[in-house]
């Protein structure tokens, strides 16, 4: 089983890449679950996202305490010590900036996938919500799920011109990302 940990703020679209994810693995023959922990539930509060993704039915639905995968949509999260609380060895991180890596934040960590998915949601979608662009992201840097099934599971969220668009981001993201190894 693979557990996520999705690190963001309310209207960042944490908890819809949780479950876009969750959808497309699901879609692919394995199994997903997908659910969110608010505290304060107002735009620009720190929200968190779990999600597994399993050969097997996935039963537990319980705060994910030692991710394998952190995905990171709010840059200024980068360096905070309870975004890696957890982490087990050989961890992958997916990040939203537009900086690279400086030094390796944590012991765990093994490998980063960095995107800007804030400035390529600006120019596909006119503003900064940077979801599907990290789930493109999540695809290339983990080779944990094929980029179409992405695609194909963005339809039951997103319709016209808005599915659309973010094909494109999620699109970018999976051509875009830059993945470093600190191994």
């Amino acid at each position: 089983m693979i557990e996520v940990r999705f690190h963001g703020r309310g209207g960042q679209g944490a908890v819809t890449a949780s479950r876009i994810l969750a959808n497309a693995f699901v879609r692919t023959g394995k199994y997903g679950a997908s659910f969110p922990m608010f505290g304060f539930e107002r735009r620009g509060a720190p929200v968190t996202a779990f999600g597994r993704f399993s050969d097997t039915p996935v039963r537990e639905k319980t705060q994910i305490y030692n991710p394998d995968i952190l995905v990171v949509l709010d840059p200024a999260q980068r360096q905070s010590p309870a975004v890696f609380k957890g982490l087990v060895a050989e961890g992958v991180m997916v990040l939203n900036d537009d900086e690279k890596p400086l030094e390796h934040p944590d012991k765990n960590l093994e490998k980063v996938g960095i995107v800007d998915a804030d400035k390529i949601a600006i120019e596909e979608i006119g503003f900064a919500m940077p979801n599907t662009c990290i789930i493109g992201a999540f695809a290339a840097t983990t080779g944990l799920i094929e980029l179409d099934p992405v695609l194909e599971s963005l339809g039951d969220y997103f319709g016209g011109k808005k599915l659309e668009a973010n094909i494109r981001c999620a699109k970018r993201g999976f051509k875009e990302v830059e993945v470093f190894n600190f191994a």
